[in-house]
């Protein structure tokens, strides 16, 4: 037990500022009090979850929805926070020129400008501090003949080449794949199989991102994470949940069985340590932000703790021997085992409240950021 403490205590989930601002569906993008304003706001409610669970010390950026004049400061304005600034994501899908894809568009033009701006990304790193680019493409077509599939790959890769060239010591860039959506007919980057050929060709600094949400029904993600760690390919996960073709539900709220299966395989297979970002990527519409990302990192926590309650003697055991319903009984125990009151009782020894939400609801935050942060542009993104 003293081992699963020590490993729950030095786990790390990262939360995304675009989770702190407004969003929605496709239909309506629904305002809610208190929300923040500018980037700098956004870290002060991602501290407060920080402040809450004591594993969550980084706050993962999106360019330009975070976009400031002086990234050094606001690095600066986090630590003074108690936290810091993880990944840097990019943005080459909400503008005009990117309406037939931006790195594999067929207009050189649009090419340079989209590889520009993940070469910026890439200056924002260096200026904050962050080692880790994350790149997702909307790119594809809508109609077959619309554009050549081999050469978007061609272009694809040119300009991932020229993004990793770029990369300094210590940093790497993670490529997350989407199997439909914007794209009706096909995807550039749709699964983890291209994902990983791209990263393979470029090296070390270049890995897979595996989104929990990315995948058509059924898809067997822990074999994903399984082969990515095999390969030494897996650079961290997008946490979230979907029921049906969008991802942006609170991890673990679709299926915990998943979520558990998943982290079984990130710590048999080597993976829960710093090599492996553990991220969330959500957009809390109906529910409130900050409980919102609380509680998608306790979902996480929970997981964890049953995946190192696996016993995995007992299970090569019973794997050897040819024991199916022996072997899964080995990994049910530990799913169904409650580990609230573990995990209630390691935050108490960590000096936080053993409820994190109880804590939070408690602390009077709300009431003052939405008394406070009345006027001006909240943040969010329009539909």
């Amino acid at each position: 037990m003293t081992d699963i403490k020590a490993a729950l205590r030095a786990q790390r989930i990262e939360t995304p500022s675009w989770a702190y601002g407004n969003s929605g569906t496709r239909f309506k993008v629904f305002a809610q009090p208190g929300v923040p304003r500018d980037p700098y706001e956004k870290l002060a409610d991602a501290a407060q979850v920080h402040a809450c669970t004591g594993i969550a010390p980084t706050v993962a950026l999106h360019i330009p929805w975070d976009k400031v004049d002086d990234y050094a400061d606001l690095a600066r304005h986090a630590r003074e926070l108690g936290v810091g600034i993880g990944a840097i994501n990019s943005n080459v899908f909400q503008d005009d020129d990117y309406k037939l894809g931006s790195v594999t568009h067929p207009d050189p033009r649009v090419r340079r400008k989209a590889t520009g701006h993940l070469l910026e990304c890439v200056d924002i790193m260096d200026a904050t501090g962050s080692d880790t680019l994350k790149l997702w493409f909307s790119d594809g077509i809508n109609y077959p003949g619309q554009d050549d599939l081999r050469a978007r790959q061609d272009r694809l890769a040119e300009s991932l080449a020229e993004v990793y060239d770029r990369l300094g010591e210590g940093q790497r860039f993670l490529l997350e794949y989407k199997l439909f959506e914007p794209a009706f007919y096909a995807t550039d980057v749709p699964d983890w199989g291209t994902a990983y050929a791209h990263c393979v060709r470029l090296g070390p600094k270049a890995q897979v991102v595996v989104d929990t949400g990315h995948h058509a029904p059924g898809t067997n993600i822990e074999f994903i994470v399984a082969f990515l760690l095999r390969e030494g390919k897996l650079g961290g996960f997008d946490f979230n949940s979907r029921f049906y073709a969008d991802d942006d539900l609170m991890v673990g709220a679709a299926d915990p069985f998943q979520l558990f299966r998943i982290m079984y395989e990130v710590i048999r297979g080597g993976g829960f340590t710093d090599e492996v970002a553990f991220m969330l990527d959500q957009c809390h519409n109906i529910e409130p932000k900050i409980p919102g990302q609380i509680r998608s990192v306790m979902n996480v926590q929970e997981a964890t703790a049953k995946a190192l309650l696996v016993d995995r003697d007992a299970l090569a055991a019973a794997q050897a021997a040819g024991d199916v319903l022996g072997a899964n009984a080995v990994l049910m125990d530990a799913y169904n085992t409650d580990v609230r009151p573990l995990l209630a009782g390691l935050r108490e020894e960590m000096g936080l409240a053993p409820d994190p939400m109880a804590a939070y609801a408690g602390s009077g935050y709300f009431e003052k950021i939405a008394a406070e942060r009345v006027g001006g542009q909240q943040a969010g993104w329009g539909a």
